[in-house]
């Protein structure tokens, strides 16, 4: 690493942490010119020593997992499968960055008839029945099985949300769509009727249920509690946290009064996993597709949830997707008009990115980024993984360059290590 040789560091570096220090006294932690052109900012941004990770750590565990199913199913070992399904939801076992490994291992599963699905659909014809024909045979001769059920019931979700898209998109037409997206969804929600997650003690089984619950409209209240008991069942996963945010905006569900009451709530029984953290949680997904929930929401007590995800969670993955949310999902958007409050309360989380930067970002994951530019909820086609990764990583190296370029114009370098951020002057 370029900064690794610096034996003496701590007297001839700048630590950026104490200069944030002294900065919260001020109005602003970090003073930046007015305006910076592209051009200044590429440049600058050549003089930030970041190592990136094209493949992380959690890429490669996700892979691992979701690899494992696609081959037990391809070799029709479905009882084997079925097992360690069970035994991943029995462990709550989960990637470096909270991913739930039983999810990943059914998504794999089913993930050669979903694809040609999708890849039919997106070609505007009707998929070839034989895929889901024969996971319906396999659910047929394991009936009983609730693992091998919620192969086939996430399959019919799947394919139900690419014919959901597809209407959105204009590729199919409209009453096709329509049928087809509710016909997948009650097959699905037929598929698992016989068992209970809860009773089950089984985490995937539970969020498959509460996946449901997009097609059907429910109470509010009906939604938040079928969460809660998943939450519960377990607290560990972010991702329960993240949906039943989703699943409380005004376009599903719910309300914001709903969205910011539950993430108080779900904050309160998690509290000795996360501390504040499951309100930040709840409302992540949440605050990408509807801005208009900032009028609710506490600043503070979010901007501490953060904090105390990254100090409960020390994963780099998990620190470059709130890196990536401050910087690009709460970044100033003219198109989308917020009230004062709202636009006030944006502002202040979109500045938690120096505080994230300068005391937890140690490595760039660039695909986060890169997603992170994407519409939340749409599935656009994407460009080459190497595109991603190039865009990724431009997309943070401009980010960090504007909101320190004083500094580096200055003629000096900013570095990162597993220590914190910290500047490197010039020679």
């Amino acid at each position: 690493m370029p900064f690794s040789s610096n034996s003496n560091r701590d007297d001839n570096v700048m630590s950026f942490r104490t200069r944030n220090t002294a900065a919260k006294r001020g109005p602003m932690r970090f003073l930046r010119k007015a305006a910076w052109s592209e051009n200044d900012i590429d440049a600058l941004s050549k003089r930030i020593l970041l190592p990136s990770l094209p493949v992380s750590d959690e890429e490669m565990a996700r892979a691992t997992h979701q690899d494992r199913g696609q081959k037990l199913a391809r070799q029709e070992m479905w009882t084997e499968l079925s097992k360690q399904i069970q035994y991943a939801d029995d462990c709550r076992l989960s990637t470096p960055g909270g991913e739930i490994a039983s999810m990943l291992l059914a998504f794999g599963a089913r993930s050669d008839v979903v694809a040609a699905a999708e890849d039919a659909i997106l070609d505007g014809v009707f998929p070839d029945p034989a895929g889901m024909k024969a996971l319906e045979e396999v659910q047929a001769e394991h009936y009983g099985d609730p693992y091998c059920a919620l192969v086939v019931a996430m399959a019919h979700v799947d394919i139900g949300w690419a014919w959901r898209n597809a209407a959105r998109d204009g590729i199919q037409k409209q009453e096709d769509c329509q049928r087809q997206w509710l016909a997948h969804f009650k097959r699905a929600r037929d598929i698992l009727a016989p068992h209970d997650g809860i009773e089950l003690d089984a985490p995937s089984l539970a969020a498959a249920q509460c996946a449901l619950t997009a097609a059907f409209r429910q109470k509010a209240h009906r939604v938040a509690d079928d969460y809660e008991k998943l939450i519960d069942l377990d607290p560990d996963g972010h991702r329960h946290m993240r949906a039943l945010g989703q699943h409380l905006l005004p376009a599903h569900f719910g309300s914001y009064e709903a969205l910011e009451l539950e993430a108080r709530r779900t904050a309160s029984r998690t509290g000795d996993v996360w501390r504040e953290g499951a309100y930040a949680w709840v409302y992540f997904d949440a605050l990408a597709m509807d801005r208009g929930a900032l009028d609710l929401l506490d600043a503070e007590f979010f901007a501490d949830g953060i904090r105390h995800i990254l100090e409960a969670k020390k994963d780099q993955h998990i620190t470059n997707l709130w890196a990536a949310f401050c910087a690009v999902t709460m970044a100033p958007n003219p198109e989308k008009r917020l009230s004062g409050r709202a636009e006030a309360t944006r502002q202040r989380l979109h500045d938690c990115l120096d505080w994230v930067l300068s005391d937890y970002l140690q490595e760039l994951h660039p695909l986060i980024w890169s997603q992170a530019l994407l519409s939340p909820g749409l599935t656009p086609t994407l460009p080459s993984r190497r595109a991603l990764i190039n865009k990724g990583r431009q997309t943070a190296l401009r980010i960090i360059a504007t909101r320190f370029a004083d500094e580096l114009a200055e003629g000096t370098s900013i570095a990162f290590s597993a220590a914190g951020m910290y500047r490197l002057p010039s020679l």
